[in-house]
């Protein structure tokens, strides 16, 4: 009697689902590339920022008349100022004051203006009224409409962020607004309030999640133009105090040196060009990912 020992099939355990997502959803990232380029240069900018004390190595409001326009070297990578400031210090804490200003519009703006679209839309009379108001604020330019503002706040951090939430959430809202009228009318909507769901529910479940796609991709974008506005405003004295370093202060200092060091204001433009293109490269990124017209 012969035995024959049949071959083993051994068969691998598929993968999790969750790790295949995220395998996926890395492979996604890394094909959309304004959406990786602009991550890549915000985390580099941001962690430039988080750490400025520890790379710095001066500080940026110490003034050293001996040291007055000394060039680049390695006690100071960028040079210093007409005061003896550390250039390369002043830019790194800049960034602090530029990202800090920028995020906290953004994130601002998005949430007034969502509540300000979702009232608009609620009703025919809110949304005639609201509508006009915003109409109002949106007819002046932002610049102008924030240096009237803050001739009246007065300059500082604080202020530069309520004048500059002011201008840009009307955008916010007319996008909330129109998002809302499109989504009422959509059948999974109308299903969801013939089987009985409260407003809150239907608000919270079916609605919100609908607009945080587009909500994402319009603060990138009111992040970078908060930042612009911010340099415009310290530039012509009315942003920050000139005390506090900032890349509009640095080059409405360099003014009248330009011609001496253009460095003292190539070098502050060029990293505000870098975050804000930084920026809208991520917005642009997110807007590809969240474009369901084109198959992603």
């Amino acid at each position: 009697m012969s035995t024959t020992l049949e071959p083993m099939v051994v068969i691998a355990a598929p993968p999790p689902q969750r790790a295949m997502r995220i395998r996926f959803a890395f492979r996604g990232l890394l094909r959309n590339r304004p959406l990786a380029a602009g991550a890549a240069i915000l985390t580099a900018i941001l962690l430039l920022a988080i750490f400025a004390p520890l790379i710095a190595g001066h500080d940026p409001r110490a003034v050293s008349v001996g040291d007055r326009l000394l060039p680049w070297g390695a006690d100071h990578l960028l040079g210093t100022d007409m005061l003896g400031r550390d250039i390369f210090a002043r830019i790194l804490y800049g960034a602090r004051v530029s990202l800090l200003i920028g995020g906290c519009c953004a994130l601002l703006s998005c949430l007034f203006g969502t509540v300000i679209g979702m009232i608009s839309a609620s009703s025919r009379l809110s949304d005639a009224i609201v509508m006009r108001v915003l109409d109002g604020v949106m007819s002046m330019p932002a610049v102008l409409l924030a240096i009237a503002l803050m001739a009246i706040a007065g300059g500082s951090a604080t202020n530069v962020i309520v004048a500059v939430t002011i201008v840009e959430t009307p955008r916010c809202a007319r996008l909330i607004r129109g998002l809302m009228l499109s989504l009422r009318e959509r059948p999974y909507v109308e299903a969801a309030i013939a089987a009985g769901s409260g407003q809150i529910r239907l608000l919270t479940r079916h609605l919100l999640p609908s607009l945080m796609a587009p909500l994402a991709v319009q603060a990138t974008f009111i992040w970078a133009a908060s930042m612009l506005i911010e340099a415009a405003l310290s530039f012509i004295g009315a942003g920050v105090p000139p005390s506090t370093p900032t890349w509009g202060n640095m080059i409405a200092e360099a003014r009248s040196l330009w011609q001496v060091k253009p460095a003292l204001i190539f070098v502050p433009a060029a990293a505000l060009s870098l975050t804000i293109l930084g920026v809208n490269l991520l917005g642009e990124g997110l807007r590809q990912a969240f474009d369901v017209k084109a198959g992603r």
